[in-house]
């Protein structure tokens, strides 16, 4: 791939492709932010594709170009149909993947120059494993300041056992073997859960997991984020997704009620509810 080795401590890290997906509700600004913190890391990515969606703005377009502009070699750029569905993009994107590894990353986030780093470097301690993700430390765009740390379970035992009522990844976080994910089918149809879905299935067939136990993504969040986590869209696929896991016999009647009873309930209290419950049960406040 024309790229040297490089190692840690003895280990040579994998070579690894950066995949994101774009549409055309993004903020320029963010997408600028999130580009530039992924092709800026410490160990950077032999490619990156992004996908686009029909229907991008100009703003986003000349962003897309310049950056592909200066950084020729490794970005690629991928254009879907408008009516293309998240899953179905992010599956055409990682076909054109080329590496092994992959590290998902969302448009509108950043991930600290270290992030790949360490989960490249965990790969390569850890052949065994096909999915590390991290923490993430969540940014309040409207009171400027960081308000939360998302946790997750760290080891692969914890985090099969979470798994079966919350996602055990912070999806922005992930990062996977491609032959693990495309066993399996790779992404499905499950609108909002695509990634908690393909963990899940990747989980069923045996990949093992772990995360780094440190914020290595910042995630923005503001007033409509909060309102966006008690919606009723957000409730509805909630519930689909669910449904779905115990389709695949992954978890039991008993792994379901509870998460689907806690997010009925977000959906019908106020937002300022849904701010604290958050914090208050589902983040370690910074």
């Amino acid at each position: 791939m024309g790229k040297s080795e490089y190692k840690v401590g003895g280990y040579t890290l994998p070579h690894y492709s950066v995949l994101m997906e774009l549409c055309k509700s993004e903020l320029p600004e963010d997408l600028n932010f999130c580009l530039e913190s992924m092709l800026m890391q410490s160990y950077p990515p032999t490619d990156l594709v992004l996908v686009c969606r029909e229907g991008l703005s100009c703003a986003l377009k000349i962003i897309v170009k310049s950056f592909q502009n200066e950084f020729k070699d490794i970005i690629q750029i991928v254009t879907a149909g408008k009516d293309v569905s998240v899953g179905e993009a992010l599956n055409i994107g990682m076909d054109r993947c080329r590496c092994e590894y992959i590290v998902r990353m969302d448009s509108d986030d950043i991930s600290k120059e270290n992030r790949c780093l360490k989960q490249m470097t965990l790969f390569a301690i850890k052949p065994e494993l096909d999915i590390t993700g991290t923490f993430v430390e969540e940014y309040d765009t409207d009171e400027d300041c960081i308000v939360s740390i998302k946790k997750v379970p760290v080891l692969d035992k914890e985090i099969v056992k979470y798994a079966k009522r919350r996602n055990p990844f912070n999806r922005q976080t992930v990062a996977f073997k491609k032959n693990a994910a495309q066993s399996v089918g790779g992404y499905s149809d499950a609108q909002m859960f695509e990634d908690y879905d393909l963990v899940v299935k990747m989980l069923m067939n045996g990949s093992k997991g772990q995360n780094v136990p440190e914020a290595l993504v910042r995630y923005r969040i503001d007033k409509q984020t909060i309102k966006e986590r008690g919606s009723l869209k957000k409730t509805k696929a909630f519930i689909r997704a669910r449904k779905r896991f115990r389709r695949y016999g992954f978890c039991t009647l008993i792994d379901t009620i509870p998460p689907c009873a806690a997010q009925c309930i977000l959906f019908i209290m106020p937002t300022g509810f849904t701010k604290w419950f958050y914090k208050k049960f589902l983040r370690s406040g910074k």
